[in-house]
């Protein structure tokens, strides 16, 4: 890798990798995963810089992020139904621990429990657009879609957030007046 490569690999891992780490702890759960994940996604860009494209490197980024973490998930979904490791103590979850995550959203209302219930693209495109504020043609990008698709699917996304927590709220009254 020239110079000239290095040093712009090198600004763009200074812009980005905290967006990318923030976005990739949101959708984990875990502080060390979305480390390693991040230094994926920057291994890859360095191999795939080649093939780039003038496409908006954020959007790329994110796009290599989310690929990454979906592999990720894939691998670990694959792994869980080996019986191996149904009684090993030791091993993490790439989500983080469960106990602690339990008191987690009960101190925050639930939101997180909620978020974390809505499908992948669904938690991508809400914490893309709402957390980072990133235009819809960076998301469009990032997710592999065109820009109708991106509202249509954040649209979707608010909507479930809505009546999960419609349910939730509702639920927890309809407990006490039985």
């Amino acid at each position: 890798m020239d110079g000239s490569k290095k040093q712009k690999l090198e600004d763009i891992y200074a812009l980005h990798a905290k967006s990318l780490y923030h976005y990739l702890l949101r959708m984990t759960g875990s502080p060390q995963v979305a480390e390693d994940l991040v230094q994926e996604t920057f291994v890859r860009a360095t191999i795939s810089l080649s093939f780039y494209k003038n496409e908006q490197v954020k959007g790329w980024l994110f796009k290599v992020a989310r690929h990454a973490y979906l592999d990720l998930w894939r691998k670990r979904q694959r792994w869980k139904w080996v019986p191996f490791f149904d009684g090993m103590e030791g091993l993490s979850s790439p989500y983080g621990e469960p106990e602690s995550a339990l008191m987690e959203s009960e101190a925050k209302g639930g939101v997180e429990q909620m978020f974390r219930s809505l499908p992948e693209d669904y938690r991508t495109v809400i914490y893309l657009r709402e957390h980072l504020d990133m235009s819809y043609k960076e998301i469009a990008e990032s997710m592999d879609k065109n820009e109708s698709q991106v509202k249509v699917t954040l649209h979707r996304a608010r909507q479930r957030m809505r009546k999960l927590r419609e349910e939730r709220d509702g639920h927890n009254d309809g407990m006490d007046e039985r």
